[in-house]
């Protein structure tokens, strides 16, 4: 456990002194200790004398419910389709190319992307222009953007995210199967009432750690993927946070936005806590 340990003492209990700054004109010169307190002004500042808060806000809650609705339940469909799937070579093919995007760096997805949505060179453009419609800049247009981004995080995370999901369904009694099939249950049904209901346990515990972050989303891929004429849609907290504490070197300003993300994280954790405990004993399927 000491690796473990040291991981999250030093990287994550440790900086949280540096918080102290979001109450503070923090100077580099004068350090933490010797910087003016300043109080609430930056929360206040933000909310209220920041044009573009509220924007940021629901950007930030719009990608992050689309990735809810869609790249979470994604991993489980795929699993329980790959379960159904009778033939193991075929079955480890589909697994080991689901597998692969996951290794790939962002930079790298997020060039792929730029690639095949090109206006000019792209091959979905190709394909468009090919069955007679007009080539679409997907990239510059804030309609598209949402789309594209949480596309290409199912895309990249699908596979790999099938992996916890497969180990709860082998652990799943071979014996419920048998019971179903004597009770007259077809592959649909064994799969809804009893593989389905096997993953639940880790389905709840991946959902309580996915509210985490959901004020969070992947400040890389958003970085190289938006520009000025997709901000409507695609500027979000950590892109502002880091265009105004690292280019503008607000830090205290910067760190104020960054402690707002992670009340609400923590909120929406413990908020998921009471309800699923609320609702252990209870069964819903």
């Amino acid at each position: 456990m000491l690796p473990g340990m040291l991981y999250y003492i030093l990287f994550k209990y440790v900086p949280m002194y540096g918080v102290i700054i979001a109450f503070q004109n923090f100077s580099i010169g004068r350090g933490i200790m010797g910087s003016k307190f300043v109080g609430l002004q930056h929360f206040i500042d933000f909310f209220v004398n920041t044009p573009d808060a509220w924007k940021l806000i629901r950007n930030t809650v719009m990608l992050n419910v689309y990735d809810l609705l869609f790249r979470f339940p994604a991993p489980i469909i795929l699993a329980l389709l790959f379960h159904e799937i009778r033939s193991r070579k075929f079955k480890w093919f589909v697994q080991s190319v689901s597998y692969m995007p996951h290794f790939l760096s962002t930079v790298v997805i997020a060039g792929i992307m730029v690639t095949f949505l090109s206006q000019q060179t792209g091959i979905i453009n190709h394909m468009l222009s090919w069955l007679g419609f007009e080539r679409v800049l997907f990239l510059g247009q804030p309609e598209w953007f949402r789309t594209i981004y949480v596309g290409s995080e199912i895309w990249q995370t699908i596979g790999w995210g099938t992996i916890l999901y497969l180990a709860a369904i082998a652990g799943v009694d071979p014996t419920l199967y048998e019971a179903a099939k004597i009770d007259g249950a077809n592959r649909f049904q064994q799969m809804r009432h009893v593989t389905l209901v096997g993953m639940i346990p880790v389905m709840i515990v991946l959902f309580v750690l996915t509210l985490g972050h959901f004020m969070e989303t992947g400040f890389q891929k958003i970085i190289l993927l938006y520009n000025p004429m997709t901000y409507e849609t695609a500027d979000v907290l950590n892109t502002f946070i880091y265009r105004r504490g690292i280019l503008s070197a607000d830090f205290s300003f910067a760190t104020a936005v960054g402690l707002f993300q992670s009340v609400i994280g923590f909120v929406l954790v413990v908020a998921a806590n009471r309800v699923v405990k609320k609702f252990s004993d209870t069964s819903l399927w």
